[in-house]
């Protein structure tokens, strides 16, 4: 059996709502969006990995520190969306989803999250970790629950499972928006429409799981800080600055 090929996309839009133009906020000397292609590239296991944008500024950014970018139309109205048009120009057998605004993604990440595709009923992989304490009722640190062959059964924003007899459970799982498709999976999820769970929720993912296909969920080796704020992106600055003291 020939290996798997593994492409990596890393959508990356100028127009975010909260942060603006945060995948070209300078982070320890480089953009984020760098932070995240070399996490990427370093992993060895995909190839290529590009950035899909439809904004030239940061396709400029890109071009001039050698990263391989791929134009994708305006009107996508996720990063899913660009992932599919990449995969329209780029062949191959799995499609990882990057999200561009994780700097502190290791390449440590990506073994867990492609070693699931072993598996021949694998479709979609995805990682989580163990959730911290100070997460628990947080509606923006997603939390998911699985099956023991390590499906999952739902994502929330709410605090699932719950703790009816109140025992003091601790053993929630903080979902990690990082996403690997076999090439039919992500197709048929571009081409679904949004689902009643998705909208109500807010959580693109459960648009797999009402049209019954499967998500397998690994465990990352730790947690990232998705950057949203200007605290976030301090936050991030603390780690990375002591990746490049580290020679990272």
């Amino acid at each position: 059996m020939s290996p798997l090929r593994i492409a990596g996309v890393i959508p990356a839009r100028l127009a975010s709502t909260r942060l603006a133009a945060k995948v070209l906020r300078p982070i320890a000397s480089r953009p984020m969006v760098e932070w995240v292609w070399r996490a990427a590239t370093a992993s060895g296991l995909m190839s290529p990995v590009v950035v899909a944008t439809d904004a030239e500024e940061v396709a400029e950014a890109c071009r001039a520190r050698s990263i391989p970018v791929v134009m994708t139309s305006p009107d996508c109205p996720s990063g899913s969306d660009r992932v599919r048009e990449v995969a329209r120009q780029i062949d191959a057998d799995i499609y990882v989803n990057i999200q561009g605004d994780e700097p502190t993604l290791t390449p440590d990440f990506f073994p867990p999250l492609l070693d699931l595709f072993s598996r021949p009923e694998v479709e979609v992989s995805t990682l989580a970790v163990s959730c911290p304490p100070h997460e628990f009722t947080n509606p923006n640190a997603v939390k998911v629950v699985t099956a023991l062959d390590g499906r999952a059964l739902y994502f929330s924003r709410a605090t699932i499972p719950f703790d009816r007899d109140a025992i003091g459970f601790t053993g929630y799982r903080k979902h990690l928006g990082i996403y690997a498709y076999r090439k039919a999976a992500l197709e048929r999820f571009a081409s679904l429409p949004p689902s009643p769970l998705e909208k109500l929720e807010r959580l693109e993912q459960l648009r797999l799981l009402e049209n019954g296909i499967a998500i397998y969920v690994a465990d990352a080796p730790r947690d990232t800080i998705g950057v949203d704020t200007e605290e976030d992106l301090a936050r991030a600055a603390a780690v990375l600055n002591g990746f490049e003291k580290a020679g990272l």
